[in-house]
């Protein structure tokens, strides 16, 4: 695995091709699969769900990165593990003081355990879990949509991340993440970036997922 991970974002894929659109990033040198899971409440769009991390498993060996942008989290983080998980993002801002918890549960299944921070949050929320999180992804746009631009000060929570974690912490970003972000968000100390337009909407995704690495 490269030194930057980096994990195309099937939210840009084409669902009605979703195993050609997830062996294309594969072969083009991706290092994870994001998988970004809504309901609809805690952001405002509804994605996808258990059944199709478990059918993505059976066509995939990298490893499924699944982002959780909904509410109580820790009612899923068991069937996302047997559907094929070995990533659990999940929000700070739906899990508050459960969030703990909620990461040692993760890693009790023997899977990685990542938390996640929207833009309006500040990383000092979560600096009592940096110790305990395996993963710690900062979102550069709103969660919910994808193609939106980048949020140049949300990158800034970057350096305080890495200088109070420690140091095998993942400090993943997601949102806008394009050749030129990345390199912004690299240089701050970022070391797995998310990608979905970007990389699906290229004319060579193998170029733009070599582009992310610098």
């Amino acid at each position: 695995m490269s030194e930057i991970i980096v994990s195309p974002s099937i939210l840009s894929a084409d669902f009605a091709n979703l195993e050609r659109d997830i062996k294309a990033v594969e072969n083009a040198g991706a290092d994870w699969i994001h998988v970004d899971v809504m309901d609809g409440h805690f952001v405002p769009n509804i994605t996808i769900g258990v059944p199709v991390v478990k059918s993505i498993r059976k066509i995939t060996k990298l490893p499924l990165d699944v982002h959780l942008m909904i509410e109580n989290p820790e009612k899923y983080v068991e069937p996302f593990v047997k559907a094929g998980a070995d990533i659990i993002t999940f929000h700070y801002e739906a899990a508050g003081e459960k969030s703990r918890e909620i990461l040692k549960m993760i890693k009790s299944f023997g899977v990685k355990a990542g938390i996640s921070i929207k833009p309006k949050t500040s990383p000092d929320e979560i600096f009592n879990l940096l110790t305990t999180a395996d993963m710690v992804l900062v979102m550069t746009v709103e969660p919910g949509f994808g193609g939106q631009s980048f949020m140049a000060d949300c990158a800034e929570k970057i350096p305080y991340l890495k200088n109070n974690s420690p140091q095998n912490m993942i400090i993943q970003v997601d949102g806008g993440i394009n050749a030129e972000t990345a390199k912004v968000c690299t240089r701050l100390g970022a070391n797995s970036l998310v990608a979905g337009s970007y990389v699906y909407k290229s004319d060579d995704i193998k170029t733009a997922i070599d582009s992310l690495r610098g």
